[in-house]
């Protein structure tokens, strides 16, 4: 999924001849901390509202005040993960999409790229899911998948997250079943670390239940 499918088509600009106060208020509207000023299509930056408080003259155009605006962006064509690591390091809640030549297209919300994150990694799909833990050298997809696949289970989504000051690695896997038993003996079998496995609500109640009325049955022996 590239930035040009991201693009939101509520979130306004800034011309440098309006407002802070205008600014603010369009901020407050859609809920964002940030707003892109454009002229005649040209990027100058973003505005925050810190910036705006910082003027102490909210009432005079944003262009009257000299501005140290800071001009984050990404091109159409660029993924939705470096999207993402640009809002990551600099705690945006916008990011403005331009084109080749630099000219402003329109911006991306934080709210908009959730969602569409959420589509991508099948949040919303029915599933389990397991966290393995292992050496980043002991990382091997095709076997994992082959593991996977061998109990008639199918990966969904999986995304790969670092322990700090490690080597070690944590491998999420979404899975198109709740009925994780089989597959979890299967990576014990071959001595992969499961740090730990979920299942969708109601499979809990069920095992949950399932697992007490045993247990009391084993009482009445």
């Amino acid at each position: 999924m590239l930035a040009k499918d991201l693009i939101s088509d509520i979130i306004p600009i800034i011309k440098t001849s309006e407002t802070g106060i205008k600014a603010l208020n369009w901020m407050e509207i859609f809920r964002v901390s940030h707003l892109p000023v454009v002229n005649n299509e040209d990027f100058l930056g973003l505005i925050s509202d810190t910036d705006i408080y910082d003027l102490n003259k909210a009432e005079e155009a944003i262009g009257a005040h000299p501005l140290s605006l800071i001009r984050p962006y990404v091109y159409a064509n660029q993924h939705i993960y470096e999207v993402i690591d640009l809002v990551s390091k600099l705690d945006l809640t916008v990011v403005p999409v331009l084109t080749e030549d630099k000219q402003y297209i329109g911006c991306i919300t934080v709210h908009d790229l959730v969602n569409k994150f959420s589509e991508i990694t099948a949040t919303s799909e029915p599933g389990g899911i397991i966290v393995l833990e292992m050496n980043v050298n002991d990382y091997s997809l095709s076997e994992i998948t082959q593991i996977i696949e061998g109990s008639d289970i199918k990966i969904l989504s999986l995304y790969v997250s670092g322990h700090k000051d490690s080597t070690k690695i944590d491998l999420t896997l979404k899975l198109n079943t709740t009925n994780l038993g089989g597959v979890l003996q299967s990576f014990e079998r071959y001595n992969y670390s499961v740090k730990a496995s979920f299942l969708e609500n109601e499979k809990l109640e069920f095992l949950y239940k399932e697992r007490f009325e045993s247990f009391m049955n084993y009482l009445d022996m």
